[in-house]
């Protein structure tokens, strides 16, 4: 399938990319619903708590044909079996380790790994990677920071997330090496 597994298809289909922690199995529902019909057919369950862990299967067998469902907060090669054996549409990883790294190139699933520094992509560059979540982009220099990334690494793309919220997300995603964004935003209001 190519670079990643295909996940720039992925991002260039969903502008915005829900990221949701479940607390309680009984918000699944009225978060997907508010989802889908604001049109947003995606979203990335975070790895932080029992419950999220929970709602991985729940949401992909109820709304597999509605909605694109990708993991969060991978952080080792358990998160990654918990990825492989949902089924899951992509892997999200708040950082860029050796370790996981080969762990993901050895997955068949469409996958992201964080970057919040030069180093950080140079390190995936070695994977041949080339498109990379930046995280936490607020705190890691937000918009001049990708500004400048663009100039140093112009074939790289990102998915921003950590600090995206409906003030600033339409700027983010105005940069030219902006393929998606990711936040909570979406669905604050409705868990």
């Amino acid at each position: 399938m190519g670079k990643q597994n295909g996940i720039r298809h992925i991002l260039t289909q969903h502008k915005v990319i829900p990221v949701v922690t479940f607390s309680d199995i009984n918000q699944i529902d009225p978060v997907v619903e508010h989802l889908l019909s604001k049109e947003i057919r995606c979203i990335e369950i975070t790895l932080r708590n029992e419950n999220s862990r929970r709602a991985v299967p729940i949401v992909k067998n109820k709304f597999a044909n509605q909605m694109a469902v990708g993991v969060g907060t991978v952080l080792n090669e358990d998160d990654v079996h918990f990825c492989e054996s949902n089924h899951v549409d992509f892997i999200v990883s708040p950082g860029s380790p050796s370790y996981l790294l080969k762990l993901l190139d050895n997955t068949t699933i469409p996958f992201l790994p964080g970057v919040s520094s030069i180093n950080d992509i140079m390190n995936t560059m070695e994977f041949g990677l080339d498109t990379l979540k930046f995280f936490p982009a607020e705190l890691s220099g937000g918009l001049k920071m990708l500004k400048q990334l663009n100039g140093l690494f112009s074939h790289v793309k990102f998915c921003p997330t950590g600090g995206i919220n409906e003030l600033n997300y339409q700027d983010y995603l105005a940069l030219e090496n902006v393929l998606s964004v990711g936040g909570s935003w979406v669905v604050e209001n409705k868990r």
